[in-house]
Parts: structure tokens; sequence; C-alpha cells
């Protein structure tokens, strides 16, 4: 999956203990087996790939929601959500809760995504009926005890206050902060060391209730199960659940237009730059050709521009990479790199001439082929186990991608010109970046200058 969520990480995942579970997750999946669409007796829908190599079965789900549903006070709601739900359920404490899950090798977690309450089961076959009966469990009857939300509320503030010092941290704060303004997307998913204080059991309980619902689920099965016996565990893990969600309205939003630059000083060793722009939508028609020249600017390998011309010619930086994310209501093209305070200047005019060069210029035709060609080929890569082909169904559905995308993908690659490379380029580079740099003074000169805002 190509998609940065800003996720609110898990916080005490459930530990593995059985090193036969480790080694079994890495062997390959049938990734081109055929996707069910299964639907249980009871009406709820999954995608589903029925996969013997291993006794192992991996599951992804996602109810709509996520992080973007918290109270505009409250940011980080939905995180203390995520990572209260594992903490005990019914009659089961969180000590005794983790104890099944790990005496029996169940990885069991959650997390607040920008547009989605995610979770993840994965488990041995033999251990299938206990597996889902504890997320049944810690769906429909979380305990949410008073020791527990005080435990993971003091883990958050401890992680709030080192994201404090931390110029990674305070550049993509920023960065958020520009782009999207007062709209829920500009806030933190982690919350803040002001809104997360306050945030209360009413609170945990009433997001809780309004969010996870059958409607939104959406759920992406792989592995060694037949499909009659996992229609009646969908039906036994998430029959019970509330019909309907009950979702505030959330904008659609298009980033800030750029050119904008903020200097935050902070005195680090290493200068910290977090660059960007207006995305694309997965649903725009243009969503493909705008992902290839991404690839081909900034997209993580060795080959492209940014790294050839800020790290190889000039020894600027150790690596440097951009990505496109895409949310339900908006997207941004963000890329980050890091540098010496005194080359952090020349850093930022390189990749702002590098962009620039891409959005007037586009890429060439032996460029386009080329990123067809690593695209193409590493797509099966990506999905060689059965938890990462779990996860790229799941993702799948949430863009509301047909079910045969896999089988397609290459093809709607191939279909991409270099006309509609060029015109895609320019659509997201033509108005330059927006740029934040966290670091020691020298570079800041001619810059506006933000100074580290105070804990609160």
């Amino acid at each position: 999956m190509n998609m940065i969520t800003f996720s609110a990480r898990r916080i005490g995942f459930a530990l593995v203990t059985s090193l036969a579970f480790v080694s079994l997750t890495a062997v390959p999946s049938q990734a081109a087996a055929k996707i069910q669409h299964l639907v249980s007796p009871g009406g709820i829908e999954a995608w589903f790939v029925q996969d013997a190599t291993v006794p192992l079965i991996a599951m992804e789900y996602a109810f709509g929601g996520g992080a973007a549903q918290d109270p505009a006070d409250k940011s980080g709601t939905a995180n203390m959500v995520a990572s209260l739900m594992d903490e005990g359920a019914a009659d089961l404490d969180s000590k005794t809760f983790h104890e099944r899950l790990e005496r029996r090798a169940i990885e069991l977690s959650y997390n607040a995504a920008r547009d989605y309450f995610r979770g993840s089961l994965r488990m041995l076959k033999d251990n299938r009926d206990e597996a889902f009966d504890l997320l049944r469990l810690s769906l429909t009857e979380p305990r949410f005890d008073a020791v527990d939300i005080e435990r993971i509320r003091n883990q958050i503030l401890s992680g709030l206050r080192r994201e404090t010092s931390n110029p990674g941290s305070l550049a993509s704060r920023k960065f958020l902060e520009i782009a999207f303004g007062d709209h829920p997307y500009s806030r933190s998913a982690n919350g803040t060391l002001t809104s997360v204080p306050t945030i209360n059991i009413d609170d945990i309980k009433a997001y809780k209730g309004r969010i996870i619902a059958r409607d939104t689920l959406k759920i992406a099965v792989v592995g060694d199960v037949d499909p009659a016996t996992l229609g009646k565990l969908l039906d036994q893990t998430f029959g019970a659940l509330p019909a309907k969600a009950s979702l505030t309205p959330v904008a659609d939003v298009v980033a800030a237009k750029p050119p904008q630059k903020v200097f935050i000083t902070l005195d680090v060793p290493q200068t910290v730059v977090t660059f960007g722009s207006p995305g694309i939508k997965r649903n725009d028609p243009n969503f493909m050709a705008a992902y290839i020249v991404n690839h081909i600017l900034g997209g993580g390998t060795l080959s492209s521009r940014l790294y050839h011309e800020v790290r190889e010619k000039r020894g600027l930086v150790y690596s440097v990479s951009g990505s496109l994310l895409w949310m339900e209501h908006s997207g941004l093209y963000i890329g980050n790199t890091a540098t010496r305070a005194d080359r952090a200047t020349e850093t930022v005019d390189t990749v702002n001439a590098e962009v620039r060069r891409m959005a007037e210029e586009g890429p060439t035709q032996t460029e386009l082929d080329e990123a067809k060609s690593y695209l193409k080929g590493s797509q099966m890569l990506a999905l060689d186990t059965s938890s990462k082909l779990a996860s790229a169904l799941l993702q799948y559905q949430l863009d509301k991608l047909p079910i045969d995308y896999i089988e397609k993908r290459n093809a709607i690659v191939d279909a991409v010109t270099l006309d509609q490379a060029k015109t895609a380029a320019k659509k997201l580079w033509g108005d330059g970046l927006i740029t934040v740099v966290v670091g020691r003074a020298p570079q800041a000169a001619a810059t506006p200058v933000v100074p580290v805002p105070k804990a609160n």
C-alpha cells in the first residue's frame, strides 16, 4: 500500500511469542488467487482469498470515521479508543486478555487512521475460534477500565512530549496546519498535550458508540479457512454490532496553494525539511499518471530525480523522497529530507529546482517506461504474504476500487501516456511547494521565523 494514513500508532500491541507464527507470516501467499466476494448468512460482506499454503489466517477490517471524527477540542480521542480496545473486554481484564492473546500467538490491534478506524487480526488456523471470539469481545464489550485509560493516556502524553523536540514531528504538524487550516485534517491524530488530558471515559464510550457499526464496515480475509466457516465467524464476530454509525460530516478540502515557506528554530544536529503541495484524490481519472510521475521525481528509489540531484550529485542529504497521500476528502503530495544546517538552503533550493523542472518539462519517455516497468514488477512483491495481501484488499475497498483491480492494475499503468504524465506533473507542482524547515538558525535568513511552540 502506498498511502500514508497519518495513523496513530497502537501502544502496547499484543506480543507474538511463537516463532512458528512469525515464520509463517513470511511465507508468500497466493496473491494471484481468485478474490471472492463473500457474503455471510447474516449479510456481512468481505473480500476473501482462500489460501491453504500455510495454516494461517489474516484479517484486516475498518470502520468509517477515524481521527477526522474527533471532537474539535479533543483531538486524539480516536487514538485513545484504538489504544484501549484490546485492553480487556467483558470479564477479562487487560492482563488476562493479553495473556489469552499471547498464549495462542494471536495478533490483535487497532489504529486510528485519518478517515478510518482500522483493525488487524492474525492467527494460526487451529486458534481461529478463540481469536475471532476475542475480537468479538473487544468490539462489543471493551472494558475501558480507569486504570488502563490513565496508563494509556500517560503513554500517549509521554510520546507527545518527545515530539516537542523532534524536528520531524514538528515539521509534519506545521505542514498539516498550513495545508489544511481549520479542517479536521490539520489536527494531529495523536492529539496534543492540551487535548489528551481532557478526554474522559464518556468521550471514549461516545466515540466507540458512534463509529463501530456494521454499515461502514469493510473486511478482507486471506488464509486457510473455507467460505462457509468464515461466513459463520464473521456473523459471530460482527453480527451484534449496531446497524448504523453516526458520523459527523467532513467537508472536502483542497490543500493550501503554494508557494509558502516557514522556518521553525530548533537546536538539533540535523535540519529537517518537509515539502509538499496539493495532491490528487484516489478517484481522480489522472491518479495513475500522478502516481507514476511521483515515482520518477522522488518515489523512494535510488533512480529518482530527487535522489540523483540532491544526494548523488551534490551529497547534500542521506535520503530524500516524496509520496502521494490520498484521503477521503483531499489529497496531498508530501516529501521529506534532512541535512546539515549550513546546507539547508542549498538543499531546499535544489529540491525546488527539480520540482519546478518536472512541472515545466515533465518526464522523458525513457523515465516513463522505466517507471512503468518498476511499478508493474514490484506489485506482486508488495503482496507476497497473507498479511500484505489482506491489507491491500482492504485498502482497495476503502478506495472504492473493483474487486479485480489487481488483475487490471498493470494495464492501467501501461495506458498512461507521456502527455498525461506531463499534465499530472504540472497539476501537482506547477505552483511550487509548501516548505517547512526545522533546525538551527543559519538558514533562517529571509524566511519567516516561527518559534517552537511551548508544551501545552
